[in-house]
């Protein structure tokens, strides 16, 4: 996965924006003003490439001790987000299956009215 690749795809899920809040290196995916997904644009560019994504606390714990490439989140809450790397032993598929479940787990805690408008 390359960093259009990325974007794109987080880009095609409902009510999805991108912000660069914090600087001009951090890009963020927010579903209804909620963070789901970021990345550093200048980790990507040094071969180094990263995803934070939120995800449920247990399923986080087995993802680390299965892959090298999942682990505690860098700057965020250690046991509800995963930094995912995408050039180490986390297949495409499964990146893209945890950027649904870091969606799902922001939209699942969204009010009912937007929760309604996105499903």
């Amino acid at each position: 996965m390359n960093i259009e690749q990325f974007r794109n795809y987080c880009m095609n899920k409902k009510e999805v924006t991108e912000h660069f809040p914090f600087d001009e290196d951090t890009l963020v995916f927010k579903v209804c003003n909620k963070m789901f997904a970021l990345a550093s644009l200048k980790k990507w560019e040094e071969g180094n490439a990263f995803i934070n994504l939120k995800c449920d606390p247990d399923y986080a714990q087995e993802l680390r001790s299965e892959y090298d490439g999942v682990r505690p989140g860098y700057h965020m809450h250690k046991q509800q987000w995963n930094s995912v790397y995408v050039n180490n032993d986390v297949p495409t598929k499964l990146i893209a299956s945890l950027i649904d479940h870091s969606y799902d787990l922001i939209v699942q805690k969204l009010p009912k009215k937007d929760r309604t408008r996105i499903q």
